[in-house]
């Protein structure tokens, strides 16, 4: 098995290798989130707010944010919280240069975390960046947790250990 340095760099070889197709299978992997059963359900979604080499969430959080509540992670010293997206309102770049919400915190509860990560294996082990921003905040939260990236992201096993917190399921294009 690959190592979680390894595994991140092979990653970011196969987005360079893929940067033409990502648009496409950007889209087709947001319309299969879209069709999926608990995301369709859901009133109050946890998204993120897509960096290069991801899932292209930008257009599609403004879509989402007309029919549910949509929340984003804003980071404030080493733990993640999340802020509600309101399409009209301003955002900032948060430390990492990622958009968040200027809204106040959430403290309440969610019915899907959509996360996203550099890889992800079918049983739902997630390879971040490293940091464990979103483990330490998933580990409490109650709810649905869905992985989003594209196929080429998945791999048939990762390097885990006890503090990551596994996807409940894993949507790709």
């Amino acid at each position: 098995m690959m190592t979680k340095s390894e595994c991140r760099k092979l990653m970011k070889q196969l987005v360079q290798e893929h940067a033409e197709c990502l648009p496409r299978l950007s889209q087709k992997a947001l319309t299969a989130l879209q069709r999926n059963a608990h995301f369709e359900a859901a009133r109050t979604v946890l998204l993120f707010h897509s960096l290069n080499d991801e899932v292209d969430t930008h257009a599609f959080l403004c879509e989402v944010a007309r029919r549910k509540r949509v929340f984003l992670p804003v980071v404030r010293g080493e733990a993640m919280f999340m802020a509600e997206f309101l399409p009209d309102e301003p955002a900032c770049r948060g430390r990492f240069g990622i958009e968040e919400p200027q809204t106040p915190l959430y403290h309440g509860a969610i019915d899907v975390a959509v996360v996203p990560g550099v890889a992800f294996s079918a049983a739902g082990h997630r390879l971040g960046r490293g940091r464990g921003y979103y483990d330490r905040f998933l580990a409490q939260c109650a709810c649905y947790k869905i992985g989003l990236c594209f196929s080429f992201q998945c791999l048939d096993a990762i390097p885990a250990e006890p503090h990551d917190i596994m996807m409940d399921e894993v949507i790709t294009d």
